[in-house]
């Protein structure tokens, strides 16, 4: 059936619903972080006997892997455009800076926390509403075809003729990039796996978090429920990047679902110091269910480099951004911005959240180098011997 130009298909529409109902899930969790979570790691009165010490406000750096999963999910919203991109990046920032004023009110109590909620809500529907508007200005809300006969990647349609349009930064229209994935207008593959690997490591720092004691009640539930959020982020992101729809797509994001919904409570009831082992093999797991979701047809010579690459790169990135935030202490001016008592006795005021983030966007670039770039040429299948090149709409089905 013929689709009408300016509308995305159903693929599309489904991406951007799981995308703004993942940010708004966030909201309630950074919500419950600030009222609930925070004034259990905040010592109390001035002359207090339990100072603070490293990782003592744990909250605050579950409040943050919550605010990046806002971010994330707003981006796979937008299936990776930079319409929405920039705004998300943005609303990141304001969250950022909003953490910090709310920290420093010291706000509690369930007003508080539906008060915090509502004003999230509406941050992330502004959001929204302007990466819309963008994406309006820009022309880039559907697929556009050259002749109207159907949709790119049908026979007879522009797809095959190789003369569908899409819509540029510029506001132009011209012929569409062979390179670039037909079938849903504006999504960009690169990113959304990147993001789903990014979602993957930011998981696993959740998953990682401590306390001096390790003894609060609340810190494992507040773990765990974050880690799960954002492995719902990596889930989303990678099936979103898959070159096609059908039952294979099902099963393995299927997959890297129940190995993160299983792997992440148990790594959690290994000992604090015994969990970073356990986590890393999850981390090579979840990170090879991602790599093979969405690049499916990889050079034969490309997957003994997966393992020891999806196995390694997380660990040794995470732990060289973690030395890295010990030394720089960048979590000591956030501190003192809400009002906190500062980390004492020689210990580093580090932000978890910070190094994961790092560790995540490193782990996503030496993937997209071992395994290449989503929607790109270099890692795809070769043409058969004496056969004919592939038609344009076989994008759909190789990375």
């Amino acid at each position: 059936m013929p689709l009408p130009a300016g509308h995305a298909p159903r693929s599309g529409r489904r991406l951007a619903a799981a995308g703004v109902g993942l940010a708004a899930l966030a909201v309630p969790l950074w919500a419950v972080g600030m009222t609930v979570w925070q004034p259990l790691t905040e010592p109390v009165g001035p002359w207090s006997e339990r100072l603070p010490e490293s990782s003592t406000y744990w909250a605050r750096d579950l409040r943050f892997l919550a605010l990046l999963a806002a971010v994330c999910g707003l981006v796979l919203a937008g299936a990776g455009r930079r319409s929405w991109l920039t705004p998300a990046v943005l609303l990141g920032g304001g969250a950022l800076a909003a953490d910090v004023a709310v920290d420093r009110a010291d706000p509690t109590g369930p007003g508080a926390t539906v008060a915090l909620v509502v004003a999230g809500w509406l941050a992330v529907g502004i959001t929204v509403a302007s990466a819309v508007r963008r994406d309006g200005a820009t022309g880039v809300d559907g697929p556009r075809r050259a002749g109207g006969t159907g949709p790119p990647d049908a026979p007879g349609g522009a797809g095959l003729a190789g003369a569908a349009a899409v819509a540029r930064p510029d506001r132009t229209v011209g012929p569409a990039d062979p390179h670039r994935p037909v079938g849903v207008a504006g999504r960009d593959r690169a990113v959304l796996a990147g993001v789903a690997a990014v979602a993957a490591v930011l998981a696993l720092t959740a998953v990682l978090t401590r306390s001096p004691t390790g003894r609060e009640p609340a810190l494992d539930p507040a773990a765990l429920v974050t880690a799960l959020l954002l492995l719902a982020v990596t889930v989303t992101g990678a099936a979103g990047a898959a070159p096609a729809r059908g039952r294979r797509r099902l099963t393995a994001a299927t997959g890297v679902a129940v190995t993160g919904g299983i792997g992440l409570p148990l790594v959690r009831l290994v000992g604090p110091a015994e969990r970073l082992v356990p986590a890393a093999l999850l981390g090579a797991a979840l990170l090879l269910g991602v790599t093979l979701l969405t690049r499916p047809a990889l050079p034969a010579r490309r997957y003994p480099l997966l393992v020891p690459v999806a196995l390694l790169a997380p660990l040794a990135l995470w732990h060289v951004a973690s030395l890295v935030s010990a030394a720089l202490s960048p979590g000591a001016p956030l501190t003192a911005l809400a009002g906190n008592s500062p980390v004492g006795g020689g210990d580093p005021d580090v932000l978890p959240a910070l190094a994961g983030l790092v560790a995540g966007l490193g782990t996503a670039l030496v993937l997209a180098r071992t395994a290449g770039v989503p929607g790109r040429p270099g890692h795809r299948p070769a043409p058969p011997a004496g056969g004919s090149a592939r038609p344009a709409n076989a994008e759909r089905r190789y990375p």
